[in-house]
């Protein structure tokens, strides 16, 4: 039964995630945490910032790991398979369908009303992230990371990897 769980909590987010990993992250969260209560918000925040200071896409990466924690090595490969079918499956099924319609004004108009809820589902994770980094580690810490982090990504351009790193580094040494 776990394997059926497994499947669903990572096939459910990839068929609704319109626009890839990150968008299907906040969906992965709700099957995770909520759903099927494997891991708390504190857990998932910390799977997230490994699998986005790994190289490849953020959705396998936390399908396998995740996966293997409640399955094992079977349970890793039914994450990844089931992360990766919905966008399999599409793709055979619907490509020439979606090639023929791709200029299509209805489409595009779709595609102009989901962008906009993808962005909200990423900022209400964001903000829960943010709030549980301030019960855990106190707000000063949270305040100093998110400051830093804008600072170095946005006024700097440093690379988001090695902000990443370095947000974990001072983790280590200080929380």
């Amino acid at each position: 039964m776990i394997y059926w769980e497994i499947f669903l909590a990572f096939f459910i987010p990839g068929i609704l995630g319109y626009g890839g990993g990150p968008a299907s992250i906040p969906l992965v969260e709700n099957e995770v945490v909520d759903r099927y209560g494997w891991m708390n918000v504190t857990e998932f925040s910390e799977v997230l910032a490994l699998g986005n200071a790994l190289p490849g896409p953020i959705a396998t990466k936390m399908a396998g790991y995740i996966g293997y924690q409640q399955g094992g090595v079977l349970g890793s490969l039914v994450g990844i398979f089931a992360t990766v079918a919905p966008s399999l499956i599409l793709m055979i099924v619907l490509l020439g369908f979606l090639y023929k319609y791709k200029d299509s004004p209805k489409v595009k108009r779709m595609t102009t009303f989901i962008r906009p809820t993808i962005a909200v589902l990423l900022g209400v994770m964001a903000f829960s992230f943010f709030f549980t980094s301030i019960q855990d580690t106190g707000i000063w810490q949270s305040l100093f990371l998110v400051v830093a982090s804008f600072f170095l990504l946005e006024k700097l351009k440093v690379h988001p990897a090695l902000v990443i790193v370095a947000a974990m580094g001072y983790g280590a040494v200080f929380i």
